[in-house]
């Protein structure tokens, strides 16, 4: 095997049929890994394997229902990932928090049957309110007290839809964030993304199973 050393670059280059062999498996099992280059000795040089770069480097994955990765939009409040929570059944975490800004029970089982943009865009009919009833509660907008309603609402989704679940937990322990075009007042999305990441870290400790 030949070796060479370049700025940045460490080039394998084999020089016969079963080097090539060699080197096509490894390179195979190793695209798109991260390394670190250690010393052994004077004379001799260590790559360790870090696995893959994403995960390795720790890149952040930003959230959003857009995203052209399908596991990162089930991860989305936006996603069609039916759930039930306190005896109601939800389309999407989406679909609860839009119809929260309703005061009656009619609009807020509309609402709760939908999701996507047709969500979003059902909760612009409803009035401002400084303040919105969550069972029985009256609860501030944008504020602590408000953001553990999605917190409840994404533990229910993240706990009883497989395929979300599965999407969630296959982040690893990368950074997640939530950015978009326009940032909510109401839940901006470093509190949405520490949600997600909160939720991600009690389920890889209890050990909890869709």
């Amino acid at each position: 095997m030949k070796v060479r050393l370049k700025a940045g670059l460490l080039v394998l280059t084999a020089e016969n049929p079963d080097e090539l062999q060699d080197l096509a498996e490894w390179s195979d099992t190793h695209a798109d890994h991260a390394f670190r280059l250690m010393m052994q000795d004077s004379r001799t040089s260590l790559l360790r394997d870090l696995g893959p770069h994403l995960d390795a480097c720790r890149e952040p994955v930003n959230i959003s229902s857009r995203s052209s990765d399908e596991s990162v939009q089930l991860i989305s409040n936006f996603a069609d990932t039916p759930f039930s929570l306190h005896g109601r059944h939800y389309a999407s975490v989406e679909g609860l928090w839009q119809g929260q800004k309703f005061p009656d029970e009619e609009s807020r089982l509309r609402i709760a049957a939908l999701h996507g943009f047709e969500a979003k865009l059902a909760g612009a009919d409803a009035s401002p309110a400084d303040v919105l009833s969550w069972e029985s509660r009256a609860i501030r907008v944008g504020t602590w007290e408000h953001w553990a309603v999605m917190y409840e609402a994404c533990w229910a989704k993240f706990t009883q839809h497989v395929a979300a679940h599965q999407a969630l937990m296959g982040t690893g322990t990368r950074p997640l964030t939530h950015r978009s075009r326009r940032d909510s007042r109401t839940i901006p999305g470093v509190i949405m993304a520490d949600i997600w990441m909160r939720i991600r870290a009690r389920l890889r400790k209890d050990g909890a199973t869709t």
